[in-house]
């Protein structure tokens, strides 16, 4: 966990605010089968595969993969420079992405999405902070990691999490 208080809270807030303005369908599914945001970042460690929904200039939904890293409350991930999705997100940086455990689990967030090493400009004053944690995850060599992968952090703005029984996330 990598969270800091204030970190955690703005995520609490981020759960609490979103479940109690969505649908009531939605609400009678989650409601009672949620987990706090302490919780939830010590379930989001590691690599989490993301489904994550792009669109595109006609504005056609495209969902694809991505290695998700849940780190301050957010999650980030990354992709080829040349990847169909990346020029989506330079493009249109709304989207969306769910992370599921089978019946387990289930985290879905929207919100729009920050590029964190641009190719050709500055990057983001904690670039360098993700770039140890992902140099440590996947190897240093794993990547040319200024020319051929392009990183993002996704702001929410709406995220909720179902999750029935949080003894089965952690093994318990």
């Amino acid at each position: 966990m990598r969270e800091t208080p204030e970190e955690l809270n703005k995520l609490q807030s981020l759960l609490g605010t979103s479940l109690s303005g969505s649908t009531a369908h939605l609400r009678s599914i989650v409601e009672g089968r949620t987990i706090t945001a302490a919780q939830l970042t010590g379930v989001l460690t590691g690599m989490c595969t993301l489904a994550l929904s792009t669109v595109t200039a006609k504005g056609e939904p495209r969902i694809s993969g991505a290695d998700g890293h849940f780190l301050h409350g957010r999650w980030h991930f990354g992709t080829a420079r040349n990847a169909a999705k990346a020029r989506h997100l330079a493009a249109r940086p709304a989207a969306s992405v769910a992370h599921l455990r089978g019946e387990d689990l289930g985290v879905f967030t929207h919100g729009t999405v920050e590029e964190l090493n641009p190719e050709d400009a500055e990057t983001t004053a904690d670039w360098q902070e993700l770039l140890a944690y992902l140099k440590d995850f996947y190897g240093d060599d794993a990547f040319d990691w200024n020319r051929e992968v392009v990183y993002y952090r996704l702001n929410p703005h709406w995220m909720t999490v179902y999750a029935p029984d949080l003894d089965k996330l952690i093994g318990t």
